[in-house]
């Protein structure tokens, strides 16, 4: 178990902007705090240090786990998951037209969205609600 100061976890909060930074869900509208995630994990030899740690709600932690890489569903390659202090998340998501899923698009982009199912049906659910309420899709 990590023991990270307050101090860390407070930087990396306002660099996420309270935000998930895989599915970028906003600290206000869900119920539950955001979690600090190591982007490699611990258990894969990761390190408490802020370029590997981010934002992430708790659906999106718990489906990354210990994930660092999943299989791009339409080349069947092995391909390393989203890593927010390394890439830009325009560059590999962008939002449907509604607003509502989360469209990837490159390689990297399509083995996240599968192994960390940012389109699941709750997410979808609440993404829609959060339209109607007009505080979706963030800018």
């Amino acid at each position: 178990m990590s023991s990270l100061s307050e101090s860390i976890r407070q930087r990396v909060r306002q660099r996420a902007e309270n935000r998930c930074e895989y599915c970028l869900s906003h600290q206000d509208y869900i119920l539950g705090r955001l979690q600090i995630d190591h982007i490699q994990p611990l258990a894969k030899g990761g390190v408490d240090t802020e370029d590997n740690l981010c934002l992430a709600c708790e659906l999106c932690n718990q489906y990354k786990w210990t994930q660092t890489e999943s299989l791009d569903p339409e080349s069947g390659k092995t391909v390393s998951l989203f890593n927010p202090r390394q890439q830009q998340w325009k560059e590999h998501f962008t939002w449907s037209t509604e607003g509502i899923e989360i469209i990837a698009l490159t390689a990297c982009g399509r083995a996240t969205v599968r192994a960390l199912r940012l389109n699941n049906s709750l997410a979808i659910t609440v993404r829609k609600n959060w339209v109607q309420a007009g505080w979706h899709p963030p800018s």
